[in-house]
């Protein structure tokens, strides 16, 4: 059932990503090349959807007649299962730009075929940003290696990755464009996450010209530069807005808000009442945005009151009618480190495991990575398996593992091409 499954999803989500992954710049003597390319990221994308851990289980999990069979289906003919050396070959040469347009066509498709206009924020998909570790290394692993230092000394070094991902409320957590933070200059002064930043939405801008994107931050993208640039690439922002990001004008929302008693709204739902107030254009070195404030209360399973207290600023204008929407939206930001990178390093991905120590193949297995979790939350969240994982298999995890077995074991995945299907996503998680 998986097999079929995991067929019926790629084909009706991504019926030409074979051809994608084909039509990358082989870097390889072609007179050589005895596997395709598409064969060989095929096996890079099961290495991370069939929750592999390292590469050299794709020899000893992969290499049957019948997932040989059912890899065929994907790429054409092949006689064997490459060995990982063969996959690793190809993705030390290989240019990550390569991959990352492969993953654009992805979200491209996703966009066009509407797939994503129900998750949309006042018309904008919501994308947010944020930075997570990526590998940790005792010895310096190449030239562009951060350092962790204390005392003039060095503990460790490390490599850090910048995402953006397109979130939604029933738990998607797409990766859309990425940013290697890395020290490229061959100075002493490191690489950040706000530099990395502005390389990825300069590219982002580039990739979807005519995107309506609402950005979500959080307190480090509180400067002018950030605000800057949303406003010229006509995009929409939430960042959370704390008190030590930008004290002067943190204290002018705090005057400006006992003179707009009229900006209150409360709403009422069960166990939880969300008072909410909001100040209108508030002017920060030429940047002019609203902020907006929830406190919530809510009794929680023990019977005792809990209080909380958000505070955002936005260029969405902001009403008695949307603040109870934009507020939603803003607290989405919680799904890049939930349902991103916490499953991602957890949950069977290893992303923190370094599956190569070549600086180019490192890159291009975390591009596979994200394609790979594009497609299992599409499988996850598609209407075909989704109310049957608890009741049949008990968890993401276990279908996961039984989509492994199903591909090893049986011949699945007849041409699903030309049949045509209607594949829902939840709107829940």
């Amino acid at each position: 059932m998986t097999g079929d499954v995991f067929f019926k999803t790629v084909n009706h989500f991504f019926p030409k990503l074979s051809r994608w992954l084909q039509s990358v710049d082989d870097p390889r003597n072609e007179n050589k090349i005895i596997y395709e390319p598409s064969h060989l990221l095929w096996l890079g994308i099961f290495l991370f959807l069939l929750r592999l851990g390292s590469k050299r289980k794709i020899k000893y999990k992969l290499a049957t007649e019948n997932f040989l069979e059912n890899l065929n289906r994907l790429t054409g003919y092949s006689e064997n299962i490459a060995h990982h050396d063969t996959v690793e070959y190809l993705l030390k040469k290989l240019g990550p730009e390569e991959i990352c347009i492969v993953r654009q066509k992805m979200i491209n498709r996703l966009i066009r075929m509407k797939a994503l206009d129900k998750f949309r924020l006042i018309d904008n998909l919501t994308i947010a940003v944020d930075g997570t570790g990526h590998l940790v290394f005792k010895e310096r692993h190449c030239p562009h290696c951060l350092t962790k230092k204390k005392d003039g000394k060095v503990l460790y070094y490390y490599h850090n990755v910048l995402e953006a991902k397109i979130v939604a409320q029933n738990g998607l957590s797409l990766s859309i464009e990425t940013e290697f933070i890395l020290n490229s200059d061959g100075t002493a002064k490191q690489d950040c996450e706000l530099k990395a930043f502005y390389r990825l939405a300069k590219r982002l801008k580039k990739k979807f010209p005519q995107l309506n994107i609402c950005m979500l931050f959080d307190g480090l993208y509180m400067a002018d530069p950030v605000l800057n640039m949303m406003d010229k690439y006509n995009w929409k922002y939430i960042i959370v807005f704390k008190e030590g990001s930008m004290p002067d004008t943190y204290g002018e929302y705090l005057s400006l808000k006992s003179l707009c008693p009229e900006n209150i709204k409360e709403i009422k739902n069960n166990n939880v009442i969300q008072n909410y107030s909001w100040v209108n254009c508030i002017s920060y070195r030429g940047p002019v945005f609203d902020v907006l404030e929830c406190n919530e209360s809510k009794i929680n399973s023990k019977g005792e009151r809990e209080d909380t207290r958000f505070l955002w600023a936005t260029n969405f204008l902001i009403s008695g009618s949307n603040c109870k929407k934009i507020a939603k939206g803003a607290r989405l930001r919680w799904k890049i480190e939930n349902e991103g990178f916490n499953i991602q390093k957890n949950r069977g991905f290893n992303l923190e495991h370094p599956y190569s120590q070549d600086e180019t193949s490192m890159k291009n297995l975390y591009i596979l990575l994200q394609i790979a979790y594009i497609i299992s939350q599409l499988i996850e969240k598609g209407n075909l398996l989704k109310d049957k994982i608890q009741k049949v298999f008990g968890s993401v995890t276990m279908l996961f593992e039984q989509l492994l077995e199903d591909l090893r074991t049986k011949s699945v995945g007849a041409d699903f091409s030309n049949k045509p299907m209607q594949i829902r996503l939840s709107s829940f998680p």
